[in-house]
């Protein structure tokens, strides 16, 4: 699997699932650009560890909800790195807080929407223009998408619902020249789970896993590359669990 001469737009590659991404397509020879809101240190460490193995990369913040900063990070990647962009890893999203519906107002609601679903419209429609033939849209649902998540979930567990319909639809849309393929990973050991899941939680998906252990952000970007690959060149249209068993779908 090699990625030579292509570019890659990973957004959140700042920490955790997006910084893994980010390695492991210039591990394989990509040009990688990293967007990232507050995770300044991991993108500039990040573009450090790639550019001193020889690789191209660079990292610059912005807002995925921005239309601005989206053109802005759309923008310097065709001029920094090439015209083309071949990948688009769309790793921005969050749970912002647990609520519940009696919970929430109407802001909240817009916010989590917005952060996961109305952000990968902008860098969608920011980025189609230059992707060329053979490209790779890759969004970022979650379990949660098919579940419903946990306990005050519903709108995260809503707006990664979308995200599966949204890929699903653009799979169509896009083909055959561009391929959609979501990923929807379950127990990750991130800092999402640090702020947002309880110890024993934790460790109670875990041991009902099969594999037995949470993942890594390094097996969700193994996943990725695979899918920003030319070896996964008949798949389109997917959203490909990636949880240790704990959910069959």
């Amino acid at each position: 699997m090699t990625m030579n001469g292509k570019t890659a737009i990973v957004t959140g590659g700042g920490r955790d699932i997006g910084r893994a991404c980010a390695m492991r397509l210039a591990a394989e020879g990509a040009q990688v650009a990293i967007n990232y809101h507050s995770s300044a240190e991991g993108a500039d460490s990040a573009v450090a560890e790639i550019t001193a193995v020889g690789g191209k990369a660079f990292a610059l913040q912005g807002d995925m909800t921005n239309p601005d900063d989206v053109d802005a990070l759309v923008s310097e990647t065709r001029a920094r790195l090439s015209g083309d962009i071949d990948v688009l890893v769309h790793v921005t999203g969050g749970l912002v807080a647990r609520k519940k519906i009696d919970e929430m107002d109407l802001a909240h609601w817009n916010t989590v929407m917005d952060l996961n679903v109305t952000s990968l419209y902008h860098i969608v429609k920011a980025t189609l223009p230059f992707m060329p033939e053979g490209g790779s849209i890759i969004p970022f649902a979650s379990q949660a998408g098919r579940d419903g998540g946990g306990p005050g979930a519903v709108v995260y567990a809503t707006s990664k619902g979308a995200v599966m319909t949204m890929s699903r639809g653009m799979a169509k849309e896009f083909g055959p020249k561009i391929r959609v393929n979501a990923v929807c990973p379950g127990m990750i050991d991130t800092d999402f789970h640090n702020v947002f899941t309880k110890d024993d939680v934790r460790k109670n998906v875990a041991n009902a896993a099969p594999l037995k252990r949470e993942g890594t952000s390094e097996d969700v970007a193994n996943l990725v590359a695979y899918l920003a690959s030319d070896q996964s060149a008949f798949m389109t249209g997917t959203c490909i669990d990636i949880n240790g068993g704990i959910l069959f779908s």
